[in-house]
């Protein structure tokens, strides 16, 4: 579905009054000028209709051809999928090796979190400033040797939690930035589909990290039991290759003449006048009701408090949970995240969004209490024991989140105005991961609060409860979002696009 002739039948209004007033021959020069407007947004808008049915023959994931492009977004999004070969071993060196408490902890995960805030700037960057004469291909490589000089730096030097976490954010700052390049190309190919085919590029997407975390998960417990830490850091440093070396599947233009930087960047009126349209353009968008009260029930929805952390230290420190385990967990949420796009794709892409929001969240709440059972030991009077009850209420949870999570994406991509679909969309998504950061903040004041340490879970169980209850607070606002999930969506992006342009 193209935008071109919604746009095209307004513009017809005023030739139609100028028709009734003016001459024949005015008339007639007119609808010759309607006609040839109408053919070219015919053949446009017949172009982008096949534009992901042109190449039949090629294989089609989700309902999406494989062509390079989209093969480079995909491994892109399999490198982001994979990097979680590094997260137990994280876990366990700040736990084990820096000693750090379940609070310290949460607040070091919520400052790695920091470069997912500022993704607009990101954004801005690779849609105005070209780097060797490309906007997309080049900050790829960037992205992933920064990445594996991160790690390296993991495997070897660091023996301090700041060092820890100036690592991590530089590793962080590696997979935002390439997120955020290849989140533009989605965009891109998003705009002016169906929320079906916005829907199956977010499942190839996220389905393509999904396989990822598959693949590192059972390793990534069984290689810290066997080489320890250092180890596995050091073969994540080779991961982030991965997305500099599939950059040049990247059909892009290169823009000919000197770099901007050579002519003084800084000093450019042209840039400078350039950024200014830009900023302008962003702050106009974002202040579209349609595009504004969305992202503020996000933004709540995602902020309420988390307790990942102190159950983290539970599970290790009181049951006994080995890495190898916990491997084998994060193994069987990969699969349910999987799962969870699966079930997006194929049965609620075209749902509306409140009623995703509503059944997922209440759902969700309900069966996060269950960890109770675990804190408590009530699952092992049913006979059923610790290690399977963890698995079982960790696959749920994760379907049911990654189910209610590939709307927020959908709706996003749809929002973003042609010619800034870096900058807006990662707006939107740095908008939604402050929310969580602030959800790990509030955690870790709430872990500090009941005194859970990494010895004491007297008032763990209280944590959970305080924490699980929260996630209620946003329904109210949830008139907030679109009512219908495809039309309305539709209509948002049109008038979005006339106003931003």
């Amino acid at each position: 579905m193209s935008f071109i002739l919604p746009l095209s039948s307004r513009g017809d209004e005023p030739f139609l009054d100028s028709r009734n007033s003016s001459g024949n021959g005015d008339s007639l020069a007119t609808e010759m000028e309607q006609e040839t407007s109408t053919s070219t947004s015919l053949i446009a808008s017949s172009r982008k209709k096949n534009k992901y049915t042109a190449n039949a023959g090629r294989f089609r994931i989700f309902g999406v051809d494989l062509c390079p492009d989209n093969v480079a977004v995909a491994m892109v999004y399999f490198v982001q999928g994979v990097l979680g070969i590094s997260r137990l071993a994280v876990s366990f060196y700040l736990k084990d090796d820096l000693h750090l408490d379940p609070a310290e902890t949460a607040v070091i995960s919520g400052f790695s979190s920091l470069p997912w805030l500022v993704k607009p700037l990101y954004g801005f960057i690779s849609d105005s400033v070209p780097l060797f004469g490309y906007r997309r291909r080049s900050y790829l490589v960037l992205s992933g040797l920064l990445g594996a000089l991160s790690w390296s730096l993991m495997a070897t030097f660091v023996d301090s939690k700041y060092g820890a976490v100036f690592c991590i954010l530089l590793g962080s700052l590696s997979v935002a930035f390439s997120d955020v390049v290849v989140d533009s190309m989605v965009v891109e190919r998003a705009r002016g589909e169906s929320q079906s085919m916005s829907g199956s590029l977010q499942s190839l997407c996220w389905g393509s990290s999904a396989v990822g975390g598959i693949v590192s998960s059972y390793f990534s417990g069984s290689l810290v039991d066997a080489y320890g830490v250092r180890f596995v850091f050091g073969i994540t440093a080779l991961l982030p290759l991965i997305t500099s070396a599939v950059a040049v599947l990247v059909k892009e233009q290169h823009i000919l003449g000197p770099t901007k930087v050579q002519n003084g960047l800084l000093t450019n009126p042209t840039f400078l006048e350039s950024s200014r349209e830009s900023i302008i353009q962003l702050l106009n968008a974002v202040r579209q009701p349609n595009v504004f009260l969305p992202t503020v029930f996000i933004f709540l929805w995602q902020a309420t408090p988390q307790s990942d952390t102190a159950m983290f230290y539970f599970t290790t420190n009181e049951l006994g949970f080995t890495p190898e385990f916990l491997g084998r967990v994060k193994l069987v949420t990969s699969v349910a995240s999987l799962v969870g796009v699966g079930l997006y794709n194929g049965f609620l892409k075209n749902v509306p969004l409140r009623k995703i929001f509503l059944a997922t969240t209440i759902i969700g709440t309900a069966l996060g209490m269950t960890q109770v059972f675990l804190v408590t030991g009530l699952n092992r009077q049913f006979g059923i024991s610790d290690e399977w009850f963890a698995i079982g209420d960790s696959l749920i949870l994760t379907v049911l989140g990654q189910a209610s999570f590939m709307p927020v994406l959908v709706l996003a991509a749809k929002l973003c105005p042609e010619g800034m679909e870096a900058t807006l969309f990662a707006t939107l998504m740095s908008i939604s991961n402050g929310g969580g950061v602030l959800g790990g903040l509030l955690g870790a004041g709430l872990t500090q609060v009941f005194g859970v340490t990494k010895d004491n879970f007297d008032n763990l169980t209280t944590l959970i409860i305080l924490c699980n209850l929260s996630s209620l607070l946003p329904l109210p606002l949830l008139g907030l979002l679109p009512r219908d999930g495809s039309d309305t969506v539709a209509k948002e992006t049109v008038d979005i696009e006339m106003k931003s342009n």
